[in-house]
């Protein structure tokens, strides 16, 4: 059902325009997208919290697991990245029938509840994503105010900075950059924040070095941080999986940027582009997270930028960056939301669609949609009020790994992967496949378990709307 109506929506016939070499063989625009935007969507879905938060990660997991299981992610999101961009075309690669959402993917190819079930892990973890970005951006606006304050206080006042007006600002942000149409009208918004997320990802390298010159040694432990109680322990490697898996969650939006690409070169752009982007940021991840644990050792914060004051332009520079990374990484994962609620609710009421003309002095004209103004501006206030209750950066985005990484990452795409190219069941090769399943899904479990009781500490000793720094 969700496919033929996909396809109805799509399927506008060339023959109303006068030019079909504008139009692609489904009747949609033609794409444009290139392997340098592509990578551009992917690292800037990629990079952003993730990278703040991998040297409190490693400090859970100690020099010799750290290192080893963020690699060890890497390669699975690569190997099951590939899977899924082969299911963009159901049956030829070239000439096989278009899925425009992960979820149409799933329905072409498994269909029947896994579409349901799908959509309901995809739609949240893409909801609770956002969130995460918008508790990161305040984070960073805070931090720049922290700073000056503390400096121009010459240290006397301990400048207490509470988050409400930063994250009420954010979303003011996000109401104007939400009204964009679609995901082919943010490539230049991606572009830029990928610009952004290797400014304060080089800038976090450099003042980890400097720190670690200062203390004139490599801090950290081989096994990590230590709790009070062993089963502190436990809890922080949990969390820091989860925090690791979201590192690398992009998954569930690999299709819609792979629908993106020029045709009839999606697979082999998408896989370029994901072994460009996937070795880019491993190696940031990497090399941020050593560098920021040697620095700290076991104190290591959650959001690595937090924990530097000195030199105040160079943290303002990768503050400033890093809020300007997280407007584009917001769009990023939200507009293929977006598109989901209003392609359905303007199949049911067609008149939605109609969009009018605004013009307003010294400024180019415009194109207006009720239900973008009205649908989109609701999702960025709910958005920003949950953020203010539970403005837990590193635990939300634990949660939200967790929640995705199997399914989304590992389930699906080696499910789709094994229909679409027909793997024997019980074969070598269906085997490993399962086996690779097996073992994500204990990791996922167990960085769902560790998350969720970071959460309810957290929730123990806060009081809502009080979020601070």
């Amino acid at each position: 059902m969700i496919d033929e109506n996909a396809s109805a929506a799509a399927t506008t016939t060339v023959s109303h325009h006068h030019d079909a070499s504008l139009y692609d063989d489904d009747g949609r625009p033609k794409r444009r997208g290139t392997v340098w935007t592509v990578s551009s969507h992917i690292i800037t879905a990629v990079i952003g919290s993730g990278v703040l938060s991998v040297a409190w990660s490693i400090a859970q997991l100690g020099w010799i697991a750290g290192p080893i299981i963020m690699i060890f992610f890497s390669l699975v999101t690569l190997y099951t990245s590939y899977f899924l961009a082969n299911c963009y075309r159901a049956g030829d690669p070239i000439t096989g029938k278009r899925s425009y959402t992960y979820m149409e993917a799933i329905g072409n190819i498994l269909g029947g509840k896994n579409v349901y079930f799908c959509g309901i892990i995809q739609y949240a973890n893409l909801y609770g994503t956002t969130i995460g970005y918008t508790i990161g951006a305040s984070l960073s606006m805070m931090a720049i105010t922290k700073i000056h304050c503390i400096y121009s206080s010459e240290g006397k006042d301990p400048c207490i900075i509470y988050g409400n007006r930063y994250l009420m600002g954010f979303g003011i942000i996000q109401l104007g950059f939400s009204q964009l149409p679609d995901f082919h009208n943010i490539s230049w918004l991606s572009i830029l924040a990928a610009a952004m997320s290797f400014t304060y990802s080089i800038i976090g390298l450099i003042l980890g070095i400097i720190k670690m010159a200062e203390n004139g040694t490599v801090m950290g432990t081989l096994a990590g941080a230590k709790g009070e109680l062993p089963i502190d322990n436990v809890w922080g490697i949990f969390l820091a999986l989860g925090n690791i898996a979201f590192a690398y969650s992009y998954s569930f939006i690999l299709i819609e940027i792979q629908d993106t690409i020029k045709s009839p070169f999606e697979l082999k752009t998408m896989m370029f582009a994901t072994r460009i982007s996937i070795a880019t940021t491993t190696t940031f991840y990497v090399l941020c997270g050593c560098i920021g644990y040697g620095a700290f050792g076991n104190s290591a914060p959650g959001n690595l930028l937090t924990a530097f004051d000195n030199p105040i332009w160079l943290i303002d520079i990768a503050n400033l960056a890093l809020v300007i990374h997280f407007v584009g990484a917001y769009q990023v994962y939200s507009q293929p939301l977006f598109a989901f609620v209003e392609e359905h609710a303007s199949k049911r009421w067609p008149s939605l669609e109609i969009e009018h003309k605004v013009e307003i002095p010294f400024l180019p004209s415009f194109k207006l949609n009720k239900l973008r103004l009205v649908w989109r501006s609701f999702f960025v206030v709910v958005t920003t009020f949950i953020s203010m209750l539970v403005p837990f950066f590193n635990d939300i985005m634990g949660v939200i790994g967790a929640l995705g990484f199997w399914p989304l990452t590992v389930y699906f795409p080696v499910e789709m992967y094994i229909k679409q190219m027909k793997i024997q069941k019980w074969s070598e090769k269906w085997i490993g496949l399962q086996c690779l399943s097996m073992f994500c899904l204990l990791v996922t479990l167990a960085a769902l378990v560790g998350s969720v009781v970071g959460v309810l500490l957290d929730l123990s000793k806060f009081k809502a709307f009080s979020s601070q720094l």
